[in-house]
C-alpha cells in the first residue's frame, strides 16, 4: 500500500497543471450541457466567462506579432463553447425555476435582465437584437472577410518569401537555426490566417444560435409557466422575457468582446510596438492634421442650431494639444552650431608613411546609403558583411580580408562600387528605404517601380517602396531589402575572386592554423619539400574552378606525396582534385542520388585528344571546332539550367584541365569534371551529348 501511495503521489507530481487546464476546460464544457447547476454556480461561469473574453482582447490589444498570439483560432473555439453549454445550463435553470422571480437563474441574468434594460423586455429585445447585428453582420463577417484574403495572399506569398530566406542563407546573412525559425513562421502565419477563417463560422453560428436559443427561452418560459405554474399569461411574459434577455446579454457581450479581438489580431499589421503606441503614434503624431481637424470642427460648432459648447470644446481641445505637439517637435529639431574652421596645417614633407597599403577589399558608397554602414544608425549592412565573411571562411576554408568601407562623394547618391585590391570589380546603384523585387522567372503579375537587374545574377528586378512589398510577394517575387542587395552582390564577386584573395599571407595564416593540430604534417611539406608560393598556386587553381579548400588535410597529404615525383602546379591540382573527388561531387550533386551530366560526341572527344597528343598546355583548337565546342556546350549549360541541374561537363582526364580552361570565360557556370575524379558508388546520367562539326 505505502508502494502504490508513494507512485501515485509520484505520478501527481509529475503532471503539470498548466497541460491539464485545457482538458480540464473542455471537461467543464461538457458537463454543464448535462448537469444542473445551482444560480451561484452559474453565476461564478457567467463572471468567469466575461473575465476570460475581457483578458482575450486585453492581449490582442497588446500583442505585437499576430503570430504571438497563434492559439486565438483555438481560443475562439473553446470560449463558443463556453458560451454555449452556459446557454444550455442557465436554459434549465431558467425553465425549472424561473416562476420563482427574476433572480432564480442567479444574481448575473437578473442584472443583465434588470440593471442594464431597466426592466423593459421591449428596449432588451431591441438592444440584444442590435448587439446580435453588430456582431454577426459588422465585426464577424468583416474579421472572416480580413482572414480568408490575408490567408490566400500568404499563401501566394510563401514561394517568395521561402526564395528570400534562402537568398539570405547562401549569402551568409543568416544560420541554419534562423532560416529554420523564418521557414516555421511562414508556414504558422498562413495555417493563422486560415484558422481564422474556419473559426469566425464558429462566431457567426454562435450569434444565430443566440437568437434561437431566446426566442426558445420565451416561447419554452410562457408553456412552462402558464401549463404548469398556472401564471397569468402577462407575468409568465414579462418574468420569462426578461429571464431570456438577460440569458442573452450575458452570453452576447463576452461574444461581442471575443469578436473585437478577432478583429483587431487579423486587422493588425506587425510591428515592433503594440496597437496602442501604434495608434497614438500614427494618428496623433502630425500637428498639422490635428489643427486643421481642430478647424472644421470649430467651424461645425459656429453653426447656428447645433451644440456649439460641445463643438467648440473639442475644437479647442485639440487646438490645444496641436499648440503642445508643435511646441514640442520644434524643441527637438537642434539648432546647428557653428563650428571654427580647423587651422591650416604646415606643409610637411613627404615621407614612407604616406604610401598606404591598398585595401584587399573595398566598398564605397554614395552620400544615401551612408545610413546603412553607419555603426551610430545601426546599419545593418555592417552585420550582413561580417555574416559573409564568417559563412565564407566556414564553406570556402580561409578568411577573407575585412571589407574596408568609405563614403565617396564622386559616386551618385544611391551608387556603390566594390573594388579589389583598388580596383573595381562590381558597381551598381541600391535604395535605401526601398525593396528589391527579383523576378526568378514565373511572376503572377508586373509592380511599378524603378527597373532594373539583380547585381549579383543579372535577373531583371523592379525598386519598389515598403507599401508594394506584399503584392510582390504574391505575385512570386523575391523581395530583398538594400542591406540584402549590396551584400549579395559582394558575396557573389568574394566567391568569383576567391583565388585572387588568397595571398601569400592567408596561405601562411592558414598553414599556421593547422599546424596547431598537425605540426608534424605542415613541417615535412612547407617549405622541406614545396616552397610557400607553389602550395599557394595549388590552393588558387582550386579556388578559381569552384573547388573548396576546406579539407586542407588531404589537400596537404596529397601534394606531400606527389610532390617528390613532380614540382608542377597543374600535375599537383589533378592529384588533388582526384582526392577530393568525393567533395567536390558532393559540393554540386548533393545527397547520393544519379549525376545527371553532359559528356562530349566520341567523334569530338578523339578530335580534341588528337590537339593536346602534343602535351602542351597552351594548345589551339581549328577555328571552326572551337567556335562548335563553345556554341553547343552553352546552349547545353542553358538546357541543364533550365531544368534546374548544374551545369556539369564529364570528360576523360586528360581533356579536364585543358577544356575548362578553355571554357571558362565564355560558359563560366560550367563546371568541367573528368571520370577519374567521380566515386565508384555515384551513378551517372547524360542528359546532353555536345557534337563538334570540323
Amino acid at each position: 500500500m505505502a508502494a502504490g501511495s508513494m507512485r501515485l503521489q509520484s505520478l501527481l507530481g509529475r503532471l503539470n497543471v498548466v497541460q491539464m487546464a485545457a482538458p480540464i476546460l473542455i471537461l467543464m464544457v461538457l458537463s454543464m450541457m448535462v448537469l444542473p447547476l445551482p444560480p451561484f454556480i452559474l453565476d461564478l461561469f457567467f463572471t468567469f466567462n466575461i473575465a476570460i473574453a475581457v483578458l482575450v482582447l486585453m492581449v490582442a490589444v497588446n500583442t505585437q506579432k499576430t503570430l504571438d498570439f497563434s492559439v486565438f483560432p483555438t481560443v475562439l473555439l473553446v470560449t463558443t463553447l463556453l458560451r454555449l453549454s452556459l446557454n444550455v445550463a442557465s436554459t434549465r435553470v431558467v425553465l425549472l425555476e424561473g416562476h420563482n422571480g427574476p433572480d432564480a437563474a442567479g444574481k448575473v441574468i437578473e442584472a443583465f435582465g434588470h440593471f442594464l434594460v431597466g426592466g423593459n423586455f421591449a428596449v432588451g429585445i431591441i438592444v440584444f437584437m442590435i448587439l446580435v447585428v453588430i456582431n454577426f453582420i459588422v465585426i464577424t463577417k468583416g474579421a472572416g472577410r480580413v482572414a480568408e484574403v490575408s490567408a490566400r495572399f500568404t499563401l501566394d506569398a510563401m514561394p517568395g518569401k521561402q526564395m528570400a530566406i534562402d537568398a539570405d542563407l547562401n549569402a551568409g546573412l543568416i544560420g541554419e537555426e534562423e532560416a529554420r525559425r523564418r521557414r516555421s513562421d511562414i508556414s504558422r502565419e498562413s495555417e493563422f490566417y486560415g484558422s481564422m477563417d474556419g473559426a469566425s463560422k464558429f462566431v457567426r453560428g454562435d450569434a444565430i444560435a443566440g437568437i434561437v436559443i431566446m426566442l426558445l427561452n420565451i416561447v419554452g418560459g410562457l408553456i412552462v409557466g402558464m401549463a404548469q405554474h398556472d401564471m397569468p399569461i402577462a407575468e409568465a411574459s414579462r418574468v420569462y422575457t426578461l429571464l431570456a434577455i438577460g440569458d442573452g446579454l450575458v452570453a452576447q457581450i463576452p461574444g461581442l468582446i471575443i469578436s473585437i479581438a478577432a478583429g483587431l489580431v487579423v486587422t493588425r499589421v506587425s510591428d515592433d510596438r503594440d496597437m496602442g503606441q501604434q495608434f497614438v503614434i500614427q494618428i496623433f503624431s502630425n500637428p498639422k492634421v490635428l489643427g486643421i481637424t481642430a478647424g472644421i470642427i470649430a467651424l461645425l460648432g459656429m453653426i447656428p442650431g447645433m451644440p456649439n459648447l460641445v463643438f467648440l470644446l473639442i475644437a479647442g481641445g485639440l487646438a490645444w494639444f496641436t499648440w503642445r505637439l508643435a511646441n514640442k517637435q520644434q524643441q527637438t529639431v537642434s539648432t546647428p552650431v557653428k563650428v571654427a574652421p580647423p587651422p591650416i596645417p604646415e606643409a610637411v614633407e613627404a615621407s614612407w608613411s604616406d604610401v598606404a597599403p591598398l585595401d584587399v577589399l573595398g566598398l564605397e558608397v554614395g552620400y544615401r546609403l551612408i545610413p546603412l554602414v553607419d555603426k551610430s544608425q545601426d546599419g545593418e549592412l555592417l552585420r550582413r558583411i561580417r555574416g559573409i565573411r564568417k559563412k565564407f571562411a566556414q564553406e570556402v576554408g580561409f578568411l577573407v580580408s575585412p571589407v574596408h568601407i568609405r563614403d565617396n562623394l564622386e559616386l551618385k547618391p544611391n551608387a556603390y562600387r566594390i573594388l579589389l585590391k583598388g580596383v573595381e570589380v562590381g558597381a551598381a546603384e541600391a535604395y535605401a528605404g526601398q525593396f528589391l523585387a527579383i523576378n526568378p522567372g514565373r511572376v503572377a503579375g508586373t509592380l511599378s517601380g524603378t527597373p532594373t537587374k539583380d547585381p549579383a545574377f543579372g535577373l531583371p528586378a523592379v525598386w519598389i517602396d515598403i507599401m508594394q512589398r506584399d503584392q510582390a510577394q504574391a505575385y512570386g517575387y523575391t523581395v530583398v531589402d538594400a542591406s540584402t542587395v549590396v551584400a549579395t552582390h559582394l558575396n557573389h564577386l568574394i566567391l568569383t575572386h576567391a583565388a585572387e584573395l588568397l595571398g601569400r599571407q592567408e596561405v601562411q595564416q592558414l598553414l599556421d592554423h593547422l599546424a596547431k593540430e598537425m605540426p608534424k604534417l605542415v613541417e615535412d611539406l612547407v617549405p622541406k619539400v614545396l616552397p610557400l608560393g607553389s602550395l599557394q598556386k595549388i590552393l588558387q587553381g582550386l579556388l578559381d574552378e569552384g573547388v573548396h579548400i576546406r579539407d586542407m588535410r588531404t589537400i596537404i597529404e596529397t601534394v606531400a606525396d606527389h610532390a617528390l615525383r613532380t614540382q608542377s602546379a597543374d600535375d599537383l591540382i589533378v592529384q588533388v582534385r582526384i582526392a577530393l573527388g568525393r567533395a567536390i561531387v558532393q559540393q554540386l550533386f548533393p545527397g547520393n542520388g544519379e549525376m545527371q551530366v553532359m559528356s562530349l560526341d566520341p567523334t569530338l572527344e578523339r578530335l580534341l585528344a588528337q590537339a593536346v597528343a602534343g602535351g602542351s598546355e597552351n594548345t589551339s583548337f581549328e577555328p571552326g571546332l572551337a567556335d562548335t565546342l563553345v556554341r553547343e556546350t552553352a546552349a547545353a549549360a542553358g538546357r541543364q539550367e533550365g531544368l534546374g541541374l548544374p551545369a556539369v561537363l564529364l570528360v576523360p582526364s586528360s581533356l579536364r584541365l585543358l577544356l575548362s580552361r578553355f571554357l571558362r570565360r565564355t560558359v563560366p557556370q560550367l563546371k568541367v569534371l573528368s571520370h577519374n575524379e567521380v566515386p565508384e558508388n555515384r551513378i551517372i546520367k547524360v542528359t546532353s551529348i555536345i557534337g563538334g562539326r570540323t
